[in-house]
């Protein structure tokens, strides 16, 4: 069986490539524009002092995931 890691679990500063986007088709389409698509590298970079959202680095931009959005992306 394989481990299924979701973005949310990442450590921080760990990089994983993207591997799959769970979610309905507005939030994917936005996704997708912020440049999360699959194979593409991202890492988490900051906490906010609450703990939600996470700060990514993307392709070279920094974007801000809620933990709930964050959940439906696997990475590996």
């Amino acid at each position: 069986m394989e481990n299924i890691k979701t973005l949310d679990k990442l450590p921080m500063n760990k990089q994983a490539k993207i591997k799959q986007i769970n979610c309905e088709v507005k939030l994917k389409r936005r996704l997708l524009d912020l440049g999360l698509i699959k194979g593409t590298q991202i890492t988490p970079i900051l906490i906010s002092p609450s703990k939600d959202p996470r700060a990514y680095q993307v392709r070279g931009t920094t974007i801000a995931i809620r933990k709930e959005d964050a959940k439906l992306i696997i990475v590996n």
